[in-house]
């Protein structure tokens, strides 16, 4: 006869079916929820990065690093919020190659409100996937220019052949993109620019649509059948999209703001000061390691913008000139030949990269604060040449000391001046152990005369 189990066996068995019965009913609620919402490798991702300045090196290496985040976390598009009043037409050519190899599509977003697009910012928008602005803005005005000038382009030739050239590109871009050539080509060879309406007008138009924010733009963008340059379409799937913003790296933020042309003409210029007062006052060395960072950067800044060596040497030669004004007596022509170096250099030293060109409001009164610098170091020159020598006999003058042997009027005689021992001659007697003071010198020969007693009148009290 079998035993009747204990109570507390009983209460144990019917906890842990309790037990059970929760986690069965928890996982399959997990599962049902599981099923219902869509898995996290489907909900499409948007890379977005902006960027703010001159098109130049450090703009395609952030354009580049923005197609490569995309690609390489398959992203449903690239977009890039673009404000530029124009750059280097060299990485303006990289930028839309790298654009145009990237396996994501790419839009190139024309905002905010009142931004612009020109020059090389419609060469980069005329590229994209997908061209799209803002209202109240507006793209265009690509025309090259020259930084020949002067002899090498008396005729226009090196000019027309750029504008050809650059206008022959716009046209395959615009062509590949199945938009405007004619209107592509005008905004090269008669720097015209068009407003987002004017652009979205056109038949057919420079840009796919206009939208007035972020949000905007991937709505519009959803659902869309967008022509790769190579022919393929790909359909964009933006609804619901997760946004990833790419910032610039803080190195491509500092060497971004140090290779626009102002700045690196700044830094040139300041450098520059800084090493001329370093060499009037050795030893000062503020201003001495300020200029050498300064013209540090300046350099750098050099190498990324085309520069122009006659304007560096016109620079050189107006601060030489300015320092010879120090020097010479020239009645103020080296100065004004220095300032006229000063202000042709500085026009001549970047290659005129369109709209961010270095400027009158910069250059006038940078060359006016180098002429005052350098004048203010002549004057100071000049009040050091009128103060009496501190060395020799001259410095003397003034000084007192004691007669070490009897000084008579035709019989000179020794004293002892600053622990110096000199000779000296006197109109009067002068005892030996007597005070005296100096009141000439003549060679190696002092003047001297009897110190004043004190309380004597003239006499120290």
């Amino acid at each position: 006869m079998e035993r009747a189990p204990r109570a507390w066996v009983v209460a144990v068995r019917r906890r842990a079916a309790l037990a059970a019965a929760v986690a069965a009913g928890s996982c399959v609620l997990r599962l049902a929820l599981a099923a219902q919402a869509p898995p996290a490798a489907d909900v499409p991702r948007v890379i977005v990065g902006e960027y703010d300045g001159v098109i130049h090196p450090i703009a395609a290496e952030f354009v580049d690093d923005l197609l490569a985040r995309a690609d390489g976390s398959g992203a449903t598009a690239a977009v890039l919020v673009l404000r530029t009043p124009g750059g280097l037409l060299e990485s303006t050519r990289t930028i839309v190659s790298r654009m145009i190899s990237a396996r994501v599509p790419v839009v190139v977003y024309v905002a905010p409100s009142g931004s612009r697009a020109a020059s090389a910012g419609f060469l980069i928008a005329l590229a994209a996937d997908v061209a799209v602005m803002a209202p109240g803005t507006h793209i265009g005005a690509a025309h090259p220019v020259s930084a020949a000038g002067g002899e090498a382009d008396r005729d226009g030739a090196t000019t027309q052949k750029a504008a050809e050239d650059t206008a022959a590109y716009a046209r395959t871009l615009a062509e590949a993109r199945r938009r405007n050539p004619t209107l592509a080509a005008a905004a090269v060879l008669e720097s015209r620019a068009f407003t987002e309406t004017e652009a979205l007008g056109a038949a057919p138009p420079l840009i796919d649509f206009v939208a007035s924010g972020l949000d905007d733009l991937l709505r519009q963008l959803d659902g869309r059948e967008v022509r790769r340059f190579e022919g393929a379409t790909v359909t964009l799937r933006t609804a619901g999209a997760r946004i990833e913003r790419l910032e610039p790296t803080w190195r491509q933020t500092v060497l971004g703001a140090i290779a626009h042309p102002q700045i690196a003409y700044l830094l040139l210029t300041l450098g520059t000061l800084g090493l001329i007062v370093e060499f009037w006052n050795p030893g000062f060395v503020l201003p001495g390691v300020a200029g050498g960072l300064c013209l540090l950067l300046a350099f750098f800044a050099f190498q990324i913008l085309p520069i122009n060596l006659t304007g560096v040497l016109l620079l050189a030669f107006g601060l030489a000139l300015l320092g010879a004004e120090l020097m010479v007596p020239s009645f103020g022509v080296l100065g004004v030949g220095g300032i006229v170096a000063l202000i042709a250099g500085s026009l001549m030293i970047t290659r005129e990269v369109p709209d961010v060109r270095v400027g009158y409001g910069v250059i006038l009164p940078v060359v006016a604060a180098a002429a005052v610098v350098m004048l203010g170091l002549g004057r100071l020159a000049v009040q050091a040449q009128r103060q009496p020598s501190p060395a020799g006999t001259g410095a003397l003058v003034g000084a007192t000391g004691e007669a070490l042997t009897v000084i008579a009027p035709r019989q000179p005689g020794q004293v002892r001046v600053h622990g110096e021992i000199w000779t000296a001659a006197s109109d009067a007697t002068i005892a030996a152990g007597q005070p005296l003071r100096i009141v000439g010198a003549e060679g190696l020969t002092l003047h001297v005369r009897p110190a004043d007693p004190p309380n004597s009148p003239g006499g120290p009290s």
